[in-house]
C-alpha cells in the first residue's frame, strides 16, 4: 500500500515540517513556550465620599449623644443620615472607629468655637478661663442640657471595653490641661494667681469640677450646677 505524503508549502510532495523551522527548533524540547496566565487586578474600593462621611458623623453623633453609644445601633446611624446600612463601613472600620471619629470632630468644633477665647492676649488670663467655661454652659444651654458633654458620655460608656478610646480620651483631657496650664503660668506671671499653686493641677481640678457640673445639669436640666462653678469653683481655686 503507497502511502501518499502531504505536499509542503511548495508543493513538493513529503518535506517534513519540522524542516521547515530553523534548525536550533526543530527539536520540540527547545522551542519557546509561552504560558498564558490571567491577570488579577486588585480590588479597588469606591472612593469616600466626603458628604457621607460628615452626615455620617454628624447623625451618628446626635444620636449617640441623646440615646448613648451601646444603645445606638449601626443601622440607626444609618437610617438617621439617609444611607444603606452597607456603606458604614466604606467609611468606618467598626463601631469602635465610628466613636474616635466622633470624638475628634467633637473636639475640633468645640475647640474651633471656644478654644480662641482662651488665646485672646489683650484679656487677662484668668477672666479668659472664665469665659471659656461661660461660653461652654452657653453651648449646653442651647441643647437644654440634656445630651452632655460627649467627651464625659464616652468616658463612662466605653472606656470600660475599648483601650483605643481610653486612650483618645485621655489625650484630649491632656491637651484641654494644657491649654488652661497655659493661661494660669500667664497669670501667675502677671501676678493675679498665687505662685504656689501648681498650673498643671489647678487645670486638672478645673475640668474635673466642670465634667462634674455638666452631668449634673445633665440630670437636673438646670444651669443651676453652672451657676454653683462659676460662682463658688471657680473663684476658690483661682484666687
Amino acid at each position: 500500500m503507497r502511502t501518499t505524503q502531504r505536499p509542503d508549502r511548495r508543493g513538493r510532495p513529503g518535506a517534513d515540517p519540522q524542516r521547515l523551522l530553523p534548525r536550533r527548533h526543530q527539536n520540540a524540547k527547545n522551542c519557546l513556550k509561552i504560558t498564558i496566565r490571567p491577570v488579577i487586578y486588585p480590588f479597588m474600593p469606591r472612593p469616600a465620599n466626603l458628604e457621607t462621611r460628615s452626615r455620617l458623623l454628624e447623625k451618628g453623633g446626635e444620636l449617640i449623644s441623646n440615646l448613648g453609644f451601646n444603645a445606638t445601633g449601626v443601622q440607626e446611624i444609618t437610617a438617621a443620615a439617609g444611607v444603606p446600612k452597607g456603606s458604614f463601613y466604606n467609611y468606618f472600620e467598626s463601631k469602635e472607629a465610628f466613636a474616635l471619629a466622633i470624638l475628634n470632630e467633637y473636639c475640633e468644633s468645640m475647640m474651633a468655637a471656644y478654644g480662641p477665647i482662651l488665646d485672646q492676649r489683650d484679656t487677662p488670663p484668668l477672666l479668659r478661663i472664665a469665659r471659656y467655661f461661660e461660653g461652654i454652659a452657653e453651648f449646653h444651654a442651647r441643647r437644654d442640657y440634656a445630651a452632655g458633654c460627649l467627651i464625659g458620655n464616652m468616658a463612662l460608656e466605653v472606656t470600660p471595653t475599648s483601650d483605643l478610646v481610653r486612650a483618645r480620651l485621655s489625650a484630649i483631657y491632656r491637651d484641654l490641661t494644657t491649654a488652661l496650664a497655659d493661661c494660669l503660668r500667664e497669670a501667675q506671671v502677671k501676678g493675679d494667681l498665687a505662685p504656689a499653686k501648681d498650673p498643671a493641677r489647678l487645670a486638672d481640678a478645673l475640668i474635673d469640677t466642670f465634667e462634674g457640673a455638666v452631668m449634673r445639669a445633665k440630670v437636673e436640666r438646670s444651669r443651676a450646677p453652672f451657676d454653683s462653678f462659676e460662682r463658688y469653683v471657680l473663684p476658690s481655686l483661682l484666687t
